[in-house]
């Protein structure tokens, strides 16, 4: 797979049916290994690992609905009274980061409404902190600790 600007970790991985499969911790179940699913496995296991995001409160292919509509975040981080917090969308590193991606997440925040938006495709990382008071956002320099949320 690729070389990410993320820590590596223990990988469980697997062969079903000639394709390869990633241990998924937070939905306790082996996944098919996309490109996409490499940087999110990373991510996550970054957040929990280096910037002690409890993994009860993480999930991963959270679905949304509009109308007959629906939307799927990749992840989400929820407060402790299961409150969305963060959203977190991926794509595969050889995705280049641009606008579209950014108005995907603006799109699912529409709903949920939440302090803060993470992008990344394992190489570059955008956050910004929403200030719905003022109808802004800041981007930040890095991805927050839990313990600074």
């Amino acid at each position: 797979m690729y070389q990410l600007n993320l820590p590596p970790f223990p990988l469980q991985l697997s062969n079903k049916e000639g394709r390869q499969q990633i241990f998924d911790f937070l939905r306790r179940k082996y996944v098919t290994l996309t490109p996409e699913e490499w940087v999110r496995q990373h991510f996550v296991h970054f957040l929990v690992s280096q910037k002690g995001y409890p993994k009860a409160l993480l999930a991963n292919e959270v679905e949304l609905k509009i109308g007959e509509k629906r939307l799927r975040c990749d992840t989400l981080l929820y407060n402790q009274h299961l409150r969305p917090r963060m959203i977190i969308e991926y794509k595969a590193p050889t995705v280049k980061l641009q606008q579209k991606t950014f108005d995907q997440i603006s799109a699912y925040n529409l709903l949920l409404k939440v302090d803060y938006l993470v992008v990344s495709n394992g190489l570059s990382h955008y956050v910004c902190r929403m200030d719905y008071a003022s109808h802004s956002y800041t981007f930040l320099e890095d991805i927050p600790d839990y313990g600074s949320l």
